[in-house]
């Protein structure tokens, strides 16, 4: 028994959770959700809650590292703006101020990890998820003016992970990529700056399609990679009877 105290590897997750209560809460009191906004904004936090308290005993950890919980808020941040792109209309000014500091706590992230010396492939793994979605989301919202292509952008990373369960080659770890770290950013940035809505309509396509080009560069080389590298199955041989 522990005394009724709750375990460490589920203290992170929890207070995640909480966390993404208050901010819900706090949307909710100044700009208003409405049940769509909530309902987002609560699978948000429940997944992120869940997918921690699975993943982090299964990679052998007990707790959250500092830059672990960095990557958290910015989770956090982002259920927020996932709820308010669920709300609609979007209060644009808030929508884009958190997606910008959650843009630019993936710097602080990283460079805490460095710092403590807490680097890992869980928190690695936990940023690129919370990236991706951030993307996701921006990419939903930006759809409504741009056009619905630009759900491309969001949706690559899913689609590949949808391939991987056809053809596990394509789930295999790939060497470290910083041009693939710099197109990811480059994602966020306009899909954020686009969704400001500060520039003229040419620019704004004109950006979104090139960081398109660059996704599209991006995952093909590490699809050919893999393809490249992968390992062929064991072939079968049978037993003569």
């Amino acid at each position: 028994m522990n005394g009724g105290r709750v375990p460490m590897v589920q203290r992170g997750p929890m207070l995640g959770l909480l966390a993404q209560l208050s901010v819900l809460a706090g949307l909710a009191a100044t700009v208003g959700l409405g049940a769509p906004g909530w309902a987002v904004g609560l699978a948000c936090g429940s997944v992120t809650a869940g997918a921690l308290t699975v993943a982090l005993p299964a990679h052998g950890l007990d707790r959250l590292g500092p830059a672990d919980r960095v990557t958290l808020t910015r989770a956090v941040l982002v259920g927020g703006v996932a709820a308010l792109v669920a709300a609609h209309p979007a209060p644009v000014a808030l929508l884009v101020g958190l997606a910008a500091v959650a843009l630019v706590l993936d710097r602080v992230d990283g460079e805490v990890a460095r710092r403590t010396g807490s680097v890992s492939g869980f928190g690695a793994a936990f940023d690129m998820e919370v990236d991706a979605f951030l993307v996701l989301v921006l990419s939903v919202y930006v759809a409504r003016t741009a056009g619905a292509w630009v759900l491309l952008i969001g949706l690559a990373r899913y689609a590949l992970w949808v391939a991987g369960r056809f053809a596990p080659w394509l789930r295999e770890p790939v060497p470290t990529r910083p041009w693939a770290k710099v197109v990811a950013a480059v994602q966020g940035v306009v899909l954020t700056a686009v969704a400001a809505d500060l520039l003229p309509a040419a620019v704004e396509v004109t950006a979104l399609v090139l960081a398109l080009v660059l996704l599209t560069e991006s995952f093909a080389h590490q699809v050919l990679w893999l393809r490249r590298h992968r390992v062929p199955a064991p072939v079968r041989v049978g037993v003569p009877t």
